[in-house]
């Protein structure tokens, strides 16, 4: 595991705390993997259909995403970003609050049309796995709290559309939440609340613990 190939105490838990994680932190990461030359990673960008600019997008829609949840945080909030799984995939953003546990997964369509309605969630009229992803990683993220929190942690799923032309939602209850980048905290800040401020400092503490994800 990480904590272990530094010597410093202080700096080992630095590593093991994930609040200090920034907004798409894993998919930085990636790209720096992809290619660790910064002037050459650049050019790439610039390249449509190159995966470098696929996750450079990724990375801006996760950026976008991550300064909106982070007004959440005045209002009784608590935000975690680049939650990464021993597999290599992470959970984009979590948030917790007073209206429950929430896997925020970021999604950047510049100026396509998003559409989503019964089950499914089209780009541009193609079909894509959004849902099925989402609904699996919230699952996934409650199952993982509730064993380390000794009590259930619901979590329901959201989609946060970045930067489409335009986004339309066709279904009255929608299995996973569907909404714009910009009106996200509104989204929250709106909903009933169901855990009490103790609560949520519960799940936040152990959610911040590397540990808990691996």
């Amino acid at each position: 595991m990480l904590p272990y190939l530094w010597r410093n105490t202080r700096r080992r838990v630095a590593v093991s705390d994930l609040a200090s994680n920034e907004p798409g932190a894993a998919v930085r990461r990636k790209l720096m993997e992809l290619q660790p030359n910064r002037v050459k990673r650049t050019l790439a960008r610039l390249y449509p259909g190159s995966e470098i600019r696929s996750w450079a997008d990724g990375l801006k829609g996760e950026r976008v995403t991550g300064r909106q949840l982070n007004r959440l945080r005045p209002r009784g909030w608590q935000v975690l970003h680049a939650i990464q799984w021993p597999s290599g995939s992470d959970i984009d953003h979590l948030v917790i609050g007073p209206a429950g546990v929430f896997t925020v997964n970021s999604k950047r369509h510049k100026g396509k049309t998003v559409w989503y309605g019964d089950r499914a969630i089209t780009v541009n009229r193609a079909p894509t796995r959004h849902i099925a992803i989402s609904q699996h990683e919230a699952q996934r993220t409650g199952k993982t709290l509730g064993r380390h929190c000794t009590l259930p942690v619901p979590v329901r799923p959201i989609i946060c559309i970045v930067d489409a032309a335009k986004l339309s939602v066709k279904n009255a209850a929608p299995p996973v939440l569907v909404v714009e980048a910009a009106k996200i905290v509104s989204l929250l800040s709106g909903m009933s609340p169901v855990l009490p401020p103790e609560m949520v400092q519960h799940i936040y503490q152990v959610a911040r613990r590397q540990a808990t994800w691996a």
